[in-house]
């Protein structure tokens, strides 16, 4: 199906203001930006994204649902390490996740689902389910995501009330324009409290989301005066990493796929 019918059909507008939206670079697909028409996409299998937010989109056909129920798919787990990128490739030739990915699966078109800068470590999921990726990155579903986070400086209990009570970020858009979103975590808690002379004062936070924007969790903290020097994912819903260490990856069990799924009807 045509990138600008998908977008129609999913209630962004006209097609030729969603052909407008893509040729602004504000569409990414499978974490990638489309600047360029045509674009082809399988509503079943694809994650489109405008200005950072999943679009739902409708299968095109009851033939494209029976055809979406009867496909082979495939769920990796990923440790992400520091300096590897949340994409399918990078023209600056640094490593992406895809890199983790078991061999046997190179073959496959297989996209990350949501984003860890190259900065953040831990767990990333790798799948060709479009389905369920949207379900666990769309804001509607609330799947959490769990984080422990090293920051500069001692945290105290107002700024973690700023952090939950939540505030407005602004993005800036590649059409030049800037977006506000609300953010906030749902949880926050200091874990430790770190005195050193020697190295700094940190405070060791963990931190729940339910909704991430784009570098959120660095951008909230930074607004309350705390920069972030370790950032890393622990738990994607249900799921922990277990055994896994950094750079390590491992194909999903059906259980597993089952509990991600019953998270996001929770």
């Amino acid at each position: 199906m045509r990138l600008q019918k998908a977008m129609a059909d999913a209630g962004v507008g006209a097609r030729r203001d969603c052909e407008e939206l893509i040729r602004a670079g504000r569409v990414r697909v499978n974490g990638q930006i489309v600047s360029e028409l045509p674009c082809f996409i399988d509503p079943a299998r694809d994650v489109v994204e405008l200005d950072g937010e999943v679009l739902e989109l409708p299968l095109a056909s009851d033939a494209e649902r029976n055809r979406a129920a009867t496909r082979s798919f495939a769920y990796v787990l990923i440790n992400k390490p520091k300096g590897v990128v949340t994409t399918t490739r990078d023209p600056k030739g640094r490593p992406t996740v895809l890199d983790f990915v078991p061999r046997a699966l190179r073959g496959e078109r297989l996209f990350p689902v949501g984003r860890l800068d190259a900065d953040s470590t831990g767990l990333l999921i790798v799948t060709n389910d479009g389905e369920l990726a949207h379900r666990l990155t769309h804001p509607k579903f609330g799947v959490t995501k769990e984080y422990r986070v090293v920051c500069k400086g001692l945290a105290d209990g107002e700024q973690l009330r700023k952090l939950e009570r939540g505030m407005y970020l602004a993005t800036p858009t590649s059409d030049g324009k800037t977006i506000a979103k609300r953010a906030q975590m749902e949880s926050v808690r200091i874990v430790r409290r770190l005195v050193d002379r020697a190295r700094g004062d940190r405070t060791v936070l963990h931190v729940t989301l339910r909704e991430g924007q784009n570098r959120e969790i660095r951008r909230l903290l930074a607004r309350v005066g705390l920069k972030v020097r370790e950032l890393h994912r622990v738990a994607i819903g249900p799921l922990r990493a277990g055994g896994l260490k950094p750079g390590q990856s491992k194909l999903l069990s059906k259980r597993d796929v089952e509990r991600l799924r019953a998270a996001t009807l929770e």
